[in-house]
């Protein structure tokens, strides 16, 4: 039995990645890159789900969107997903061995406002932290060098935030973040969890049906 499109309502933000199946790398070289740049704009032909940033690392990528419709975030990355694993496997003789993806993206709801800088600003900061670069700005697979060199494809696949750009952004991404700001996006990543103060996470985790990534992970201790 398939299973059921994930439920991303329209209106909210998500931080949505993915990674390579036993950390595969899925991007060698810059082929590789573009190839998977040309997957996104094809994607967008087909589901015009409105990305805010993203960013494409050998082994994963991230996103952040902001859905209009329910059912975007589902159709596009499931569209994304499975084009880009065929042409993956057709372009490295690959076919028929096995999966690309460790499994079905994932999609965490973020609160806007600071939170959906602080994540965007995680999702420009990944290739620096990697040291594929000294700048953000630098790596060319992701939106903060699209939006600093306005590329025909910033103009056409990136959309305006729901909140303004903070003055001085590229600096500010370039700063690195609080490692209590780190270790709380990592744990949203890890848990599955919304990305928000404690208000917003209990009434989204309540609308989206979601309240078990708020539990810690294992056996209940014994009392």
């Amino acid at each position: 039995m398939p299973r059921r499109p994930r439920f991303c309502p329209a209106g909210i933000c998500y931080h949505v990645l993915n990674r390579g199946v036993a950390r595969l790398a899925l991007f060698e070289h810059s082929g590789d890159y573009e190839a998977f740049t040309e997957v996104i704009a094809e994607a967008l032909q087909r589901e015009r789900l409105p990305i805010l940033a993203y960013s494409l690392l050998p082994n994963h990528w991230h996103f952040v969107v902001r859905p209009f419709a329910d059912h975007q975030v589902s159709s596009f990355f499931r569209w994304l997903s499975h084009t880009h694993t065929m042409r993956w496997h057709a372009s490295h003789h690959t076919t028929g061995t096995g999966h690309l993806y460790q499994g079905r993206f994932k999609a965490f709801p973020i609160e806007e406002e600071t939170h959906l800088t602080a994540v965007i600003r995680y999702v420009d900061r990944n290739p620096v932290r990697a040291n594929l670069c000294e700048r953000a700005e630098q790596w060319r697979y992701g939106s903060a060098w699209h939006r600093a060199s306005s590329t025909p494809f910033s103009r056409t696949a990136l959309s305006p935030w729901p909140i303004p750009i903070p003055s001085g952004w590229l600096d500010y991404v370039n700063h690195p973040q609080t490692e209590s700001e780190l270790d709380s996006i990592r744990k949203s990543v890890v848990r599955g969890s919304p990305f928000g103060g404690d208000a917003w996470i209990s009434q989204v985790a309540v609308r989206l049906n979601i309240g078990h990534t708020l539990r810690p992970r294992g056996r209940p201790s014994v009392k």
